[in-house]
């Protein structure tokens, strides 16, 4: 026990620790705090603008920040801080454009439209803002105390018990189950992963001869990570974005009627106690399927906002009354439980990074990503092992992580509500405009980062697979993480059959890594069944 709380001390040490060079009226302060307030008004910023999110802002901010702190394990914390603000920043803006201008910026944001809209309508607007920065902070904050308290047991019970069968046969069990669970058909999903493992598979292993080059030079050296993650996941999506542009036509903004704003638009106790088991039920569900990898916040949002809707109506005619505004025309209830919902993902999402080094989602990506970039930290079971007397420096990361999570969190509780509601303005920024802004920083960032214009290059060939499998209606996500897992698959595949004396069919050698396999086939049968 006192092992853990030495970890943990010099985690949080880590984070407050002072830097040389960063001063504020002769005040020298931490450049880890310093970066998460920055990343959080960043990220605030990007998620109430809609066509940007998240992870587009982290993918641009990554190697920047890497150009800037070097690869040093000192700069770990710090790059970790700026792209933590992010995702906690954009969660919280997600709200802003939904529910002043009836247009969401990101999927799950959808469910905030519907009671949303019709509360600015009414000149309520502020009380929504209100209510979805309560929701979104609680969900967020709670999803945070899960992750801290589950992520390192999770790991010290796979790290004890898991052998290199059974890690192999988790590996292709995550991987089967975000195609299976993303996007519109398994198969699809499968392609994509199998397009991310073939990619991620040239020019690489332990071989001494590159593989796959077909005796290109180019394809000798492998892709690197950014250029393949960035251009699918970024310079995709700005393609297929411009092309949506082109074809439909550059529309104007919505704009929302001025209406005379009530005396006071401040959340009530009676308001904030009416929404408690509804922030509480949505925070269960969010985190519960943010543990989950590859299922995304829209189902956690879809999921909490039916079944708030249906608690509701249950609970109105027990008390036999109509005193209770209608989902879909203006309740409270109705951001509240989506707002909830979709923020308690975001740290449920890192459970299965690191405590088995699978991301969940595309912020999730660009963590494993800064890490792999870096070097010293590589999620999965080994970061929370230590022996008595020594002191493993993944570990105190690892502790310090969930302190520049915790900070995140305090400072949406401080100014998060305050900042969102400023962000109106953001929403009229036209889109046609931020588009080539975007792919122009991305490709910038890419040749800093690795100083080749051939890297360049390779991130466009990218973004036009990312495009085309939009096109097609395949999600690029299954192939970002297949890309990411395929050289651990690899290395876990030939330690496994090096371990059981070269047999062919060490995914069956032992019962454990048999029911996993076999869980993977189910999860393909049963997802294909339920599509059909």
């Amino acid at each position: 026990m006192q092992a853990w709380i030495d970890h943990l001390l010099l985690g949080v040490q880590a984070v407050f620790q002072v830097s040389e060079g960063f001063s504020l009226l002769g005040i020298e302060l931490p450049i880890t705090l310093l970066m998460v307030f920055g990343g959080f008004l960043v990220g605030i910023v990007v998620g109430s603008t809609p066509g940007l999110a998240g992870p587009m802002a982290m993918a641009i901010s990554l190697p920047l920040l890497i150009s800037i702190f070097g690869y040093h394990e000192s700069a770990l914390l710090p790059v970790f801080g700026f792209l933590i603000g992010i995702m906690k920043g954009a969660t919280v803006g997600g709200a802003v454009p939904a529910i002043l201008f009836n247009t969401p910026g990101t999927p799950d944001a959808y469910m905030t439209t519907l009671d949303g809209y019709p509360m600015a309508q009414r000149g309520q607007a502020d009380r929504a803002l209100r209510v979805a920065h309560l929701s979104s902070a609680s969900g967020d904050t709670f999803s945070d105390i899960v992750l801290i308290v589950s992520a390192p047991f999770l790991a010290i019970l796979v790290e004890r018990y898991l052998d290199f069968p059974e890690k192999t046969a988790l590996l292709i069990l995550s991987m089967t189950f975000i195609a299976a669970v993303i996007g519109k058909s398994a198969g699809k999903g499968l392609v994509s992963v199998g397009l991310g493992l073939l990619a991620a598979f040239i020019g690489t292993g332990e071989d001494f001869m590159p593989r796959l080059t077909f005796g290109t030079e180019a394809l000798a050296q492998g892709f690197s990570v950014a250029s393949a993650v960035l251009g699918v996941l970024i310079v995709g999506e700005v393609f297929k974005s411009l092309q949506d542009l082109r074809t439909d036509g550059v529309k104007s903004t919505k704009t929302l009627t001025a209406k005379k704003k009530p005396a006071d638009n401040r959340l009530s106790r009676s308001l904030i106690k009416r929404l408690a088991p509804y922030i509480a039920r949505s925070a269960l569900i969010g985190t519960a399927i943010g543990a989950l990898p590859g299922v995304g916040s829209t189902l956690a949002a879809t999921l909490g906002y039916t079944t708030a809707k249906a608690y509701s109506k249950k609970n109105a005619n027990k008390k036999n009354t109509a005193a209770y505004t209608e989902f879909g025309q203006g309740a409270p209830e109705g951001i509240a439980a989506t707002e909830a919902a979709n923020s308690s993902v975001s740290g449920a999402n890192l459970i299965p990074v690191l405590s088995l080094g699978i991301p969940g989602n595309a912020a999730a990506v660009f963590l494993i990503l800064a890490a792999d970039s870096i070097g010293g930290f590589n999620p999965g079971p080994s970061v929370f092992r230590f022996s008595e007397g020594s002191i493993n420096p993944e570990l105190v990361i690892a502790f310090g992580l969930f302190t520049i999570m915790m900070l995140a969190n305090v400072l949406n509780w401080i100014i998060g509500g305050r900042v969102m509601r400023a962000m109106g303005v953001m929403v009229r920024i036209p889109k046609h405009y931020l588009l080539p802004i975007i792919l122009l920083l991305t490709l910038t960032a890419i040749y800093i980062q690795e100083t080749r214009l051939v890297a360049v290059w390779i991130t466009i060939g990218f973004g036009f697979l990312g495009y085309f499998m939009r096109r097609i209606e395949m999600s690029p996500l299954p192939f970002v993480i297949a890309f990411i897992l395929g050289g651990r698959l690899e290395e876990t595949a030939r330690q496994a059959f090096s371990s059981t004396g070269g047999d062919p069919w060490f995914l069956l050698s032992s019962n454990t890594s048999s029911v996993l396999m076999a869980a993977a086939f189910i999860i393909i049968l049963v997802s294909v069944r339920w599509r059909r």
